[in-house]
């Protein structure tokens, strides 16, 4: 992934999936073909980086786990790098199959990154995917995907957009979206570097033609982002590796004014999960490392 960040961070998004289907149980989200994304060296350089990187998350499990490279791994990829993005999926893809199967015709992934959806669920014939993302990353993710042997799901169209900078709902329409169809959209890992104000514009964008029962799933993180430390520091250090990969975290907000924003563009919340509400719905009663992060909520909103 040549200079280009959104796509590394997607690529390291698909390890951890990958490396939960092979490592960890019980599977919270089985996303089996995300190991297609890696090269075995490519794998074990990301694994390689990770456990290197204990000092930086823990002192003390560094030297708790010195030379013990499997399971400084696992501590790593289970405390910081792999809850919340499994959890949110798992979350997501429940969403957006009842959706499917309370009539909405077109699914809108905002910001897809390496997702599986479309190849895992190509038996939904009667449902039009649109993956939105930077090109690059589809280009690689398309190229990795056919060297594995996976075709490209009839119903699925790519629309090249860095939805960040510029939103564009020609380019959508364009690929063929149509704003008279119940349309389910998906915006995971992404709310927290938007300003409140584009953030707006970006549900305004989508949804203001859009028919009633149309909704949208994502995540966000409350109002304890930038003082909460979580364990192991793991809130901040969150922030800080973002910063450092220059994509700054931004945005935070109470459910209550959540909602406000919400309301503004005709959209109600339709489910909640707090951070303990994820713990039980997808963390409970392990007995490992793997447990929901102290700030961060899932939303699902639809269009009243």
């Amino acid at each position: 992934m040549k200079n280009n960040e959104s796509s590394l961070t997607s690529l390291v998004s698909a390890f951890s999936r990958a490396y939960h289907v092979k490592e960890d149980r019980p599977i919270i989200f089985n996303d089996y073909i995300a190991q297609d994304f890696l090269l075995p060296e490519e794998f074990q350089a990301i694994s390689t980086n990770m456990a290197n990187g204990i000092a930086y998350f823990s002192s003390n499990m560094a030297e708790k786990l010195k030379n013990q490279q499997d399971a400084i791994l696992k501590w790593v990829t289970q405390i910081q790098l792999s809850p919340t993005p499994l959890a949110r999926a798992a979350y997501a893809e429940n969403v957006v199959l009842h959706e499917c199967q309370l009539g909405a015709e077109q699914y809108v992934i905002l910001g897809a990154g390496l997702d599986t959806f479309a190849w895992r669920h190509d038996s939904l014939t009667n449902v039009t995917i649109f993956e939105v993302d930077h090109p690059s990353t589809q280009r690689f993710k398309i190229e990795r995907l056919q060297q594995a042997g996976h075709t490209i799901p009839p119903l699925l169209n790519f629309v090249a957009m860095d939805f960040m900078k510029e939103l564009s709902l020609e380019e959508l329409v364009a690929a063929g979206f149509d704003s008279s169809k119940k349309t389910v959209f998906s915006l995971l890992g992404v709310t927290y570097y938007l300003t409140k104000d584009v953030f707006q514009q970006l549900l305004s964008l989508f949804f203001k033609n859009l028919p009633k029962g149309s909704s949208i799933i994502f995540d966000f993180a409350d109002e304890r982002l930038f003082t909460e430390a979580g364990i192991f520091n793991r809130v901040q250090n969150m922030i800080q590796m973002a910063k450092a990969s220059g994509e700054q975290m931004k945005y935070a907000t109470s459910i209550v004014d959540l909602e406000i924003l919400l309301s503004k563009e005709q959209l109600l919340v339709y489910e909640h999960l707090s951070p303990q509400e994820i713990q039980n719905q997808y963390f409970a009663n392990r007995d490992d490392h793997l447990q929901a992060f102290e700030t961060i909520h899932y939303i699902h909103a639809v269009k009243n």
